[in-house]
């Protein structure tokens, strides 16, 4: 019987990782999105966002009891200090929420499970996987897109940009790297062949 193998979908910000999840959609491979448990692990209430709120402060929480996501973005993509804090309160739920949700989705015995994790080698997600795929494209295109997408400001974007590893250097550790540069379709192609030539459909 062929053991489940883990991929980690990961790039820069703003890639294209969503258009190659897509692609695993497609094929109904399970995925778990590491911002989709981002988002869990601080819902009202939660362990994560009492510890936000102590450390931040009660102007990062709505009057619903929800997470003020914009206003704490802005706050920690421009402070490397409150972006660590900020991931020693989150990153370990994250890691275990993950974990709990590869074990069962293992359970079903899956040829493949996808984890898309934007920080996979910063926080050293590549651990929980056994192959890493990387989404690129050219620097002025991811540009673009985070500013057309998040509505930021050229600085705004830069800034995020540059508060992760360089796309560079994820290309280099990277098992498979997927080129986004082009259309739709032309990217699709490239996932589809990886996922025959390996067996996954």
């Amino acid at each position: 019987m062929k053991m489940t193998k883990v991929l980690g979908l990961t790039g820069g910000i703003a890639t294209g990782k969503s258009t190659v999840s897509r692609v695993f959609e497609e094929y109904h491979i399970p995925i778990i999105s590491a911002d989709e448990v981002a988002r869990q692990v601080v819902e009202p209430g939660s362990v994560a966002l009492n510890e936000i709120q102590a450390q931040f402060g009660q102007v990062y929480v709505n009057d619903d009891g929800t997470l003020n996501r914009q206003l704490l973005g802005t706050l920690v993509f421009g402070n490397s200090q409150k972006l660590d804090l900020l991931n020693q309160i989150m990153q370990p739920k994250i890691r275990a929420e993950i974990q709990r949700q590869v074990a069962t989705l293992k359970q079903r015995k899956p040829k493949l499970i996808v984890l898309e994790i934007p920080l996979l080698f910063e926080q050293h997600g590549n651990q929980l996987v056994d192959i890493t795929m990387v989404v690129k494209v050219a620097r002025q295109v991811q540009l673009d897109r985070l500013m057309a997408r998040n509505q930021l400001s050229q600085h705004e974007a830069l800034n995020r940009i540059h508060s992760q590893m360089s796309l560079a250097e994820k290309i280099k550790r990277a098992d498979v790297v997927i080129d986004n540069a082009g259309t739709v379709e032309q990217t699709r192609e490239q996932v589809v062949k990886w996922l025959e030539n390996y067996k996954f459909i």
